[in-house]
């Protein structure tokens, strides 16, 4: 089996996102509080959030759900960095001390805010500290890992062997989190991967697509000895996205079963291929 976590809880978890088509951000860490016990009572035992996230208009600390926001970009000022550490202490509450929580950060901070957040949110016991600023300078990583201390990941921005080297090669990431829809397919990403071994680096896919991503990211962590956990998208719950392929790779228990089916063990559903634009390729 293979163990996987309740990804992108700012946007609410089973009660919030089944009951609508779009995503709905919360605010207000009693929320985060409250999705982080219904991830557990589901069997997760790990959580990821973006902490960052806005509302467009300005509103009270007190809002308890807003329909839109706004990620945080660049630096930060004081209140949003003590928003942001009363979303995840919420989230801590919750899930008690033995609960794994991964703190998301898109790539939009930049360094020195991103590390002033990490250090800020250390007393909470960070499983990882995902994509804390863009990777194209791999430089600031190691600026982030001295000033903060948290466990590092970032991949679903990085291409090809070549773009993950860096990382590797000055040990400042603890989990990648390769895309295999942008890292360069199956075969390259699993020889990331084989080079993350040799480094003692662990292995996160990183899927927010269709269930086919769900598939591709399963058979590929069932491989490779330096797997970690798996990530299970707050998408993955929506109608409009189990539908567009045969099976609906959902975990128990927090857990996903090895999939056993032959090729990627689903396809693409009639209404998908009926209803969808179709590229031949000659």
């Amino acid at each position: 089996k293979l163990r996987a976590y309740a990804s992108q809880l700012q946007f609410g978890w089973r009660k919030d996102i089944e009951a609508k088509d779009g995503l709905t951000l919360l605010y207000d860490p009693k929320d985060y509080y409250r999705v982080v016990k219904e991830a557990v009572d589901e069997g997760y035992d790990a959580v990821k959030i973006d902490p960052v996230f806005a509302p467009t208009e300005p509103a009270p600390m007190g809002d308890v759900m807003a329909t839109q926001g706004t990620q945080i970009r660049g630096c930060y000022r004081e209140h949003d960095l003590k928003r942001s550490v009363e979303r995840i202490a919420a989230a801590r509450e919750a899930g008690g001390p033995d609960m794994d929580i991964i703190v998301e950060i898109h790539s939009l901070l930049d360094a020195n805010t991103s590390a002033e957040l990490g250090k800020a949110l250390e007393p909470y016991r960070i499983m990882y500290y995902e994509e804390p600023t863009m990777p194209c300078n791999a430089d600031m990583f190691k600026h982030i890992k001295e000033k903060s201390g948290l466990p590092l990941a970032t991949g679903e921005r990085s291409y090809t062997r070549w773009g993950f080297r860096q990382f590797f090669e000055d040990r400042t990431l603890n989990v990648i989190q390769p895309d295999l829809a942008n890292t360069g397919g199956i075969t390259e990403t699993k020889k990331i991967c084989d080079m993350a071994y040799v480094y003692d680096i662990s292995v996160q896919a990183h899927v927010c697509a269709s269930p086919l991503s769900t598939a591709v990211a399963l058979h590929l962590e069932s491989v490779i000895p330096n797997f970690v956990i798996h990530e299970h998208h707050t998408n993955n719950l929506k109608p409009w996205n189990k539908e567009l392929c045969t099976v609906d790779w959902q975990p128990v228990d927090g857990k996903f079963k090895v999939p056993e089916g032959p090729g990627l063990g689903c396809e693409f559903t009639d209404k998908v291929l009926n209803t969808e634009n179709k590229i031949i390729v000659k």
